[in-house]
């Protein structure tokens, strides 16, 4: 069988980290139909390659360029239409899934991380110009970001909070969600239709740790290129321990769904490294991976599949344990990725609006 559809039977989604005109016109409806693609991750870096590297977008910039509207607006445009044919595509398993699949994610201006009240201010206008049920806004897990995903949730606007990168951050942004699901029912709306993932990084948190790994040299060494496989397991002991103890029973019993890990920054940069090291250890039910092209490709080739996400718990706190002892700290780690990667998305959105200006 097809690794691709054998992760989907053991219960975990399988989303593609990649948007573009070029792969809407191409072979994304085969990719949902025959490898279970069951939904799309977006950032600005993925819609800036995709305007800067082909031809599709140039007769709608020339257009856009002849509109009095700002750059951000050219850009928002472009990837709206993008999302929307998207969603499209996937309604299909959303209507099938009863909404728990086929969603596509939009993320909300990098340079509003800290501050809530644009966010959902902006969050609300995306989810409104898209007008589709099954987008994902996505909004970094910053302080105030938490603050806009609980009273997105709460206003019925379903959420891909990212930028996660411990658990430290996990267990944060689950808290946002249940505080929105309470907000939810208060207003008298329907929090069996809220859907949210928490997407933790994981690529990046090997490259630090072993970065100081390295620095630290001679018994430190064989720690690197383990952490961020940890950093998740332990993540998805405590989701498990949330949503599946008596705190959330009551919600799950009425039809409420938890807000489901999903695996970020699952390409290898280390190629000293296993091309499917965040891949096949972390493969468990209700749990969703995002891939990009390179790394769906691995597993649809050579991925070797079973249930592996609820084993080697106990090493993955060991492992945590041995990190402290020589003095790296994963939640010191988690703020300073968090940081780097909003500058990251920063940038990448500077590039696009400089695309999309004048």
């Amino acid at each position: 069988m097809n690794p691709l559809l054998q992760v989907r039977a053991l219960g975990q989604q399988i989303w593609l980290d990649n948007l573009s005109r070029a792969l809407l016109n191409g072979n994304l409806a085969r990719l949902i139909s025959e490898d279970g693609i069951a939904g799309i991750t977006t950032n600005p870096a993925i819609f800036q390659k995709a305007i800067a590297s082909g031809h599709d977008y140039e007769d709608d910039l020339t257009r856009l360029k002849q509109q009095p509207i700002t750059a951000e607006e050219r850009y928002e445009r472009l990837a709206i239409a993008d999302v929307q044919r998207a969603c499209d595509l996937l309604h299909p398993l959303f209507e099938q899934s009863r909404g728990n699949a086929g969603y596509v994610s939009l993320e909300v201006s990098p340079v509003l991380a800290f501050d809530a009240e644009g966010t959902v201010a902006a969050g609300k206008r995306l989810h409104a110009q898209t007008e589709r049920p099954n987008l994902l806004i996505k909004v970094p897990a910053t302080p105030a970001g938490l603050v806009a995903v609980e009273r997105l949730i709460g206003e019925g606007i379903n959420v891909n909070v990212t930028l996660l990168f411990s658990p430290v951050h996990a267990h944060a942004t689950a808290d946002a969600y249940l505080r929105g699901l309470e907000r939810l029912q208060a207003a008298g709306g329907a929090p069996e239709r809220a859907m949210s993932v928490a997407s933790l990084f994981l690529s990046r948190v090997d490259t630090l740790v072993d970065t100081r790994l390295e620095a630290l040299g001679g018994e430190a060494m064989p720690l690197r290129g383990q952490a961020a496989v940890a950093v998740a397991r332990v993540a998805y002991q405590a989701w498990h321990a949330r949503f599946h103890g008596p705190s959330f029973a009551a919600l799950r019993a009425a039809g409420v769904r938890p807000q489901y890990l999903l695996w970020a920054s699952t390409g290898t940069k280390n190629p000293a490294y296993s091309d499917l090291l965040y891949v096949e250890p972390l493969i468990g039910a209700e749990t969703v991976t995002t891939l990009p092209d390179a790394t769906l490709a691995a597993l649809r080739d050579h991925g070797r599949v079973s249930e592996t996400l609820v084993h080697g718990v106990e090493a993955a706190h060991a492992l945590i344990n041995q990190l402290a002892l020589h003095g790296i700290d994963l939640t010191e780690i988690g703020e300073t990725l968090q940081t780097d990667g909003l500058g990251q998305f920063e940038q990448a959105f500077g590039k696009l609006l400089e695309q999309t200006g004048e």
